[in-house]
């Protein structure tokens, strides 16, 4: 029993000098706050964490969410990557959404809450932080207060490094994947002016969806791939960092599914040139150095869009007849294209893919095939059992079906466009019904085909006899002429 008393004298004694301490502490911060100057305060204040921190065997990096006037990308970047990090262990979670037209929720650490993270072996932990700060009332904030948050990053002293120069960069790259992959992409048109006006893209063909060749699909996606990562590679062979692609081929053939594809795999923006809208290589140029790196440019039927001026077949004008003349004539020129795809303005830019469409390549001028302009001539053709077998997967959901054997003879026999075949399949949500209908649709084009064979070869064959009675008319006139 007695044991028991002194424990709780003990006890007691403890409480009160701890309570003791802590009025003392307080004393002396009120008089430090009130007595002591804050130049003097800051210099002691400092004083105090520096030998805390020599004492500690823990750091820790402040990450402010503004500095100065200027949002801090590290602090945004950091708020990203913990959002994918947040686990059951977490009370207090802080849950908000940028738009109300979205689904999509973001949610992240609140304040005061701990959250452990682990790189390549190394613990961190973070800690929100958040407090009221001194504003000037003058700058329109009549409260004379603003919230100031901050992520504070902790971790042992002799990692410092690792967290410096590995850790923190990581989150870096981790969170820009992030934004890149949740990003809406966007595609700008050049209508009625010298300047871009962008909307929302929303085009959901991807190279999955695509009906074209499995080969021919897989090295054009390792041909963007491959791209994307040169950057090193351009700058050493002195190549401005783009690359060209010339897609041809019957219309309905998938052109521009496979260009919005491309940009759903690069997370790229799409420019989409009408070159019928710009009147000078001025205005041309003007254009071009407007756009962003990490883009698309597309110059669709690029064959009979525009009449470009061929270089080699330039034609002189005299002074007097181009002052009337010409003021309403197009200057866009074959050469002030070249120059932006190729030429000096090419560098106006970088990590850029230039795409030229027609359904005739045979009408293009040479110099804009050349390699180094348009490096990768993709022919797009008509519908394959391939392509038939993608199509029926994405429209109705099937791997295989009992007509699947003759649409694919039949496809064989005929030109039919995936455009064409995907018209088909759409007309009806009854698969059977739709496949039916598409072995119709091809016994039809084969007829029609045989059909304009034979009016073709009849019509020949009357030619021919035409030509055989002229000629005997020639004959009988030449032998009446003799006698």
């Amino acid at each position: 029993m007695a044991s028991y008393d002194k424990a709780i004298e003990s006890y007691k004694k403890a409480i009160t000098t701890a309570a003791s301490v802590a009025a003392s502490v307080m004393l002396v911060r009120s008089v430090v706050n009130e007595l002591v100057p804050y130049e003097v305060r800051d210099v002691l204040f400092s004083g105090l964490s520096y030998l805390r921190s020599q004492i500690s065997s823990q750091h820790t990096i402040i990450i402010e969410e503004t500095e100065g006037w200027s949002h801090n990308h590290v602090y945004n970047a950091v708020r990203t990557y913990l959002a994918t990090r947040i686990n059951n262990n977490m009370q207090r979670l802080r849950v908000s959404s940028m738009d109300e037209s979205s689904e999509k929720m973001v949610v992240t650490m609140e304040e005061g809450e701990e959250l452990v993270d682990m790189h390549d072996g190394t613990e961190f932990r973070w800690c929100l932080i958040s407090r009221s700060i001194s504003v000037d009332p003058n700058n329109g904030n009549g409260s004379g207060q603003r919230e100031a948050r901050s992520y504070e990053l902790s971790f042992h002293r002799k990692h410092k490094e690792k967290a410096l120069k590995s850790y923190l960069p990581f989150i870096i790259a981790t969170a820009k994947a992030i934004k890149d992959q949740e990003r809406i992409l966007q595609i700008y048109m050049n209508e009625y002016s010298d300047s871009w006006s962008p909307i929302d893209l929303h085009h959901p063909s991807t190279f999955d969806t695509l009906a074209m060749d499995q080969k021919l699909k897989q090295s054009i996606i390792d041909d963007l791939d491959r791209f994307i990562k040169r950057k090193d590679y351009y700058k050493r062979i002195g190549k401005a960092w783009k690359r060209g692609y010339l897609l041809y081929g019957p219309p309905g053939t998938g052109k521009s599914s496979l260009i919005a594809a491309m940009a759903n795999h690069l997370k790229f923006d799409i420019y989409d040139l009408e070159l019928t809208e710009v009147h000078s290589n001025s205005e041309l140029r003007r254009l071009l150095v407007g756009m962003t790196n990490r883009s698309i440019l597309v110059v669709e039927d690029i064959d009979c869009t525009i009449e470009l001026k061929q270089r080699e077949a330039g034609e002189e004008r005299t002074k007097s007849n181009s002052t009337e003349e010409d003021k309403g004539e197009d200057k866009v020129t074959l050469s002030g294209l070249l120059n932006f795809v190729d030429g000096l303005w090419s560098t106006s830019g970088e990590e850029r893919i230039i795409v030229f469409t027609t359904n005739y390549k045979e009408r293009l001028d040479q110099a804009l095939l050349r390699p180094g302009r348009m490096d990768m001539h993709i022919h797009m053709g008509y519908c394959t059992p391939e392509a038939f077998r993608i199509l029926a997967s994405n429209y109705h959901s099937i791997d295989y079906h009992v007509t699947y054997s003759e649409i694919e003879e039949l496809i064989k026999e005929v030109m039919v466009t995936p455009a064409e075949v995907a018209e088909a399949l759409m007309r009806n949500d009854d698969t059977d019904v739709a496949l039916l209908g598409l072995v119709e649709l091809l016994k039809s084009k084969i007829k029609d085909a045989s059909d304009t064979k034979a009016e073709s070869k009849d019509a020949n064959k009357q030619t021919e006899e035409n030509k055989d009675d002229k000629a005997m008319e020639r004959k009988n006139d030449s032998t009446d002429e003799c006698t």
